[in-house]
């Protein structure tokens, strides 16, 4: 009898990737993946030849891993999507991908499940099942990359939504001015996310006097060159992370407030730059908080790293 597999299908922007996943509970993190392939979107060629290279490769896998069965197989795209209907309806990062029926393709390709999710909420799944939300009833995941979007696990279950549009936390606006984030002056996206933290440095340079010039290109400051400057004490870009800190806790504190999670685990910028945060972020969620919500709720950095895509789109299967 031919062993059983997982299928694991992560579709970006800028590239995709087709994911073999062994199946047992009992294995380690760097065990799941059996194999992969990896390759361009190249957009412009539209996404039927996309998805003819998805097949391609997932062939080209199952036949160099000696034919094993397919169980089922996951699919971690850009929203707006469909999950009920398996439909990628419309990505900003995806053109020409309007109402494309990814779930029934795989189906009538592999003969079994096929779930759907967006990135983020496959992202939670995989956090949830791997990393650091493992063992957790109730948790939040927190993208904070070059946008800002959550993934929900309630009650044991990942929760999508009447409409899929559960977790579009960017969206919140968490103050009347501020950056624009998510289409929103003030969102949450606007404070706290990649392109966030850089408008964010220019709204305040456009508003505040500093009379030492910090030393980044300030036609081109990016969240990464100003992490980089904070680190090394850049008066500037301290001040920068400190406001993004102050806006993150505070919403945390709302998100600890309305679901009562045991963990936020929280993604890239704060991943790899937790020690601009912890201290502020600790000071809002304490004051703004509820102490019985926030005493029980761990804020914690990712703990996937790279393979984060990888695995998410293999935890649905799941």
């Amino acid at each position: 009898m031919n062993k059983e597999f997982n299928l694991g299908i992560d579709i970006g922007g800028t590239k995709c990737a087709v994911v073999l996943g062994r199946t047992q509970n009992d294995i380690s993190v760097d065990s799941i993946v059996a194999d992969k392939i990896s390759f361009p979107t190249n957009q412009p060629r539209g996404w039927r030849k996309v998805v003819d290279e998805m097949l391609i490769s997932a062939r080209k896998l199952i036949k160099r891993n000696s034919n094993p069965v397919i169980k089922a197989v996951g699919i971690s795209c850009g929203g707006p999507l469909d999950s009920k209907k398996g439909i990628i309806c419309c990505p900003p990062n995806l053109p020409d991908w309007d109402n494309v029926p990814i779930c029934r393709i795989f189906e009538e390709e592999f003969h079994c499940p096929v779930i759907l999710q967006n990135d983020a909420n496959a992202c939670a799944a995989a956090e949830w099942r791997y990393g650091a939300g493992k063992g957790l009833e109730n948790m939040i995941f927190l993208t904070f990359g070059t946008g800002m979007g959550a993934g929900l696990i309630l009650g044991g279950r990942l929760y999508s939504g009447t409409t899929d549009l559960a977790g579009e936390v960017g969206h919140i606006r968490l103050e009347n001015e501020g950056p624009a984030g998510y289409g929103k002056e003030g969102s949450f996206e606007g404070f706290c996310s990649g392109g966030g933290i850089a408008r964010l440095a220019q709204y305040i340079l456009e508003r505040e006097k500093w009379d030492t010039p910090f030393n980044l290109d300030k036609n081109n400051i990016t969240a990464k060159a100003l992490a980089q400057a904070a680190f090394d004490g850049d008066e500037f870009a301290v001040h920068v992370y400190d406001i993004c800190a102050q806006k993150l806790g505070k919403a945390l504190s709302l998100l600890i407030d309305i679901l009562n999670p045991q963990a936020i685990v929280i993604g890239s910028i704060y991943q790899r730059s937790r020690m601009l945060f912890e201290e502020t972020i600790k000071s809002v969620i304490k004051q703004e908080a509820l102490s019985g919500a926030a005493e029980c709720c761990k804020i914690l950095p990712a703990a996937l790293g790279d393979s984060i895509g990888d695995l998410a789109a293999l935890s649905l299967c799941l």
